[in-house]
Parts: structure tokens; sequence; C-alpha cells
């Protein structure tokens, strides 16, 4: 394991501090804990948005081949 140092504002090390101990587990593994909640989270909305972008695609794309259906459908000699 790589040990990371860093520095933080003395409020937010005693708010770690506090729930750390609310939940009876160290400093570190809180801090852990955090990290991969925020990691998750992000993986999350990444996914998101790419579903979100690939629905408009797909979308775009469907609507394109239903006017050309409506084409056909319309057309006298189909």
């Amino acid at each position: 394991m790589t040990t990371v140092s860093l520095r933080l504002p003395e409020s937010l090390i005693k708010e770690a501090d506090k729930r750390a101990r609310e939940l009876r587990i160290p400093r570190a593994e809180y801090i852990r804990r955090a990290i991969v909640t925020l990691n998750n989270q992000l993986s999350t909305e990444q996914r998101r948005r790419r579903m979100m972008e690939v629905s408009r695609r797909v979308c775009g794309e469907s609507m394109r081949v239903n006017a050309e259906f409506d084409v056909i459908e319309d057309a006298p000699d189909a």
C-alpha cells in the first residue's frame, strides 16, 4: 500500500475524525472509504453521460430511419 501525505483544513480533519469515531474505524479507513465513494460516484456519472450521448445519437438515427419508412409507406407504388 502506498503512503500519501496531504494537507487538509483543520475543520475537515475534525469532521473526518468525528465520523470515523462514529463508525468505529480509523481515520485512514474513513478517508479511504471517502475516496472510493467519490470515485464510484464519478464513474457512475461518466457512465450516465455516455449513455445519454449514445441515446441521443440512436434517437437521431432512429428518427431518420422512421422518416425513410414514412416515405416508402406513402409512396403510391410501394
